[in-house]
């Protein structure tokens, strides 16, 4: 099993809780559901195209400590892997953990983890600039 991970250090939990489940704040930094981010099925919509990107099921939503979704995107046809974030306060801050598991394996799915490695730097740079800026 495939994963990637990339701890971030925010500021204050609360307000960074909004950037992982909130329509408004999802598309600052990565893609757009039509409803927050809750137990249950979701679809996230491209900011600019408004086609759907990715899908799959929240498992876990605790406020301000940990978020867990399955995670699918068309390129992985019917395979599914999961996100998990995981908010730690510490001083000065809030450590913002995110690991990416159940990627597909093998030489066939390299150019994908290398696009999806690529994409969640991209996305984490964004959301980082936001949460400064805000």
């Amino acid at each position: 099993m495939r994963s990637c991970a990339n701890p971030s250090t925010f500021g204050l939990p609360r307000p960074r809780w909004a950037y992982l489940t909130e329509p408004e704040k999802l598309e600052i930094w990565f893609h757009k559901p039509k409803t927050p981010l809750v137990e249950g099925p979701y679809e996230m919509f491209g900011t600019e195209s408004g086609k759907r990107l990715m899908w799959g099921e929240v498992h876990l939503a605790e406020p301000y400590t940990r978020l867990e979704y399955s995670f699918t995107i068309a390129p992985m046809g019917d395979q599914t892997s999961t996100v998990s974030w995981t908010l730690t306060e510490v001083p000065g801050g809030t450590n913002l953990s995110l690991t990416h598991t159940g990627l597909p394996q093998g030489v066939e799915a390299f150019d994908l983890l290398l696009a999806l490695d690529k994409g969640w730097d991209e996305h984490l740079a964004r959301m980082r600039t936001s949460a400064h800026e805000g």
